[in-house]
């Protein structure tokens, strides 16, 4: 990777589905854009525009119909399904709008979960930091259940960042967070961002959350437009 190599980058992407009818639908449509390191770009739009679809192959979840998705330089639609899995597992963080810790496990052990499932225990001490940072150290043993909703997204956002990921993923961080909580996420996420000098791609419905980013740009019917 060559030192002014985005992160990521969308070059003419299109995403497209058969239909039982025998249509197409077009969830996305000649898509561009490129994040740099240190960056955070806001995408905006309503439900069915495509929001969901361009994180999908953000992460290599899914690969493009046409176009190319590149994540540090390696087109992830020449890769294999477990050298994608790979690359979400060591560099991409995911932050979800439902959490999805696992309510069992202590608040510690969803923080810890990436770090054991690649057999690398380096990060342990880190994760700790992390939880500290956003002032969850005392929560550290107790299931992950017994948190409100902004204090899991917190956990979440720890767990996201706990192998220092390249690019960090974001839908709808704040989605079942009152006013109160999404800022306090909001804020935390955009410090720690920062802090770590990854590239971050969210997705929101809120205007004034879509302003904190360095860009912002909007999904309407699968195609892009900046804002």
């Amino acid at each position: 990777m060559s030192l002014d190599e985005p992160v990521l980058r969308f070059h003419s992407v299109a995403k497209h589905y058969s239909q039982p009818s025998g249509g197409v639908l077009k969830a996305l449509d000649d898509v561009s854009f490129e994040i740099a390191a240190g960056k955070k770009l806001a995408i905006t739009g309503r439900s069915g525009s495509g929001k969901s679809t361009l994180l999908h192959l953000a992460a290599g979840i899914d690969i493009p119909s046409a176009g190319a998705v590149s994540f540090v330089g390696r087109d992830l639609g020449a890769l294999t399904d477990r050298q994608r899995t790979l690359i979400r597992r060591d560099d991409i963080g995911l932050v979800f709008q439902f959490f999805y810790l696992l309510p069992h496990l202590t608040v510690w052990e969803n923080v810890a979960l990436p770090g054991w499932i690649a057999s690398d225990r380096t990060f342990e001490e880190r994760g700790r930091k992390l939880l500290d940072r956003v002032g969850l150290s005392a929560f550290a043993t107790q299931p992950a259940s017994t948190l409100s909703g902004g204090e899991m997204q917190r956990v979440a956002i720890c767990r996201a960042l706990l192998r220092k990921p390249r690019l960090l993923l974001a839908d709808e961080p704040t989605g079942n967070l009152d006013d109160d909580n999404s800022e306090v996420v909001m804020d935390l996420l955009m410090q720690l961002v920062d802090d770590e000098q990854g590239a971050l791609l969210y997705v929101t419905h809120s205007e004034e959350q879509a302003a904190q980013a360095d860009e912002r740009l909007s999904l309407h019917s699968g195609r892009l437009e900046r804002t």
